[in-house]
């Protein structure tokens, strides 16, 4: 008895319907896009709103960081005039006892 040889089918050889409507224009699909793009539009408008806030509160910390630091080389310079013998600075003066704590 002659064995009958078959052809084998994997996974290759099965037909799909994948790739036929992608012939033509198709406007849905080109709405679906233009939608995405404008809720992304929409979403980067916020990032960017909220991003655009933090800098300008960072902004704003910068001047008073600049602002303090100027009022204290005022005060320095204002105590370094009145007094001619050099003193340690008040803000070490008061962190030598500032850690005493009680129960």
């Amino acid at each position: 008895m002659p064995t009958s040889q078959r052809t084998r089918r994997g996974v290759e050889s099965i037909q799909t319907h994948s790739g036929m409507a992608e012939q033509g224009f198709m406007p849905h699909k080109t709405f679906l896009r233009i939608a995405c793009l404008e809720m992304e539009k929409a979403r980067r408008g916020q990032e960017r709103r909220s991003a655009m806030g933090r800098v300008q509160d960072i902004d704003r910390r910068f001047r008073e960081i600049e602002a303090e630091k100027r009022q204290l080389l005022q005060a320095l310079h204002q105590h370094d005039a009145g007094d001619s013998a050099p003193k340690r600075p008040a803000a070490v003066a008061k962190a030598a006892g500032c850690f005493k704590h009680r129960y």
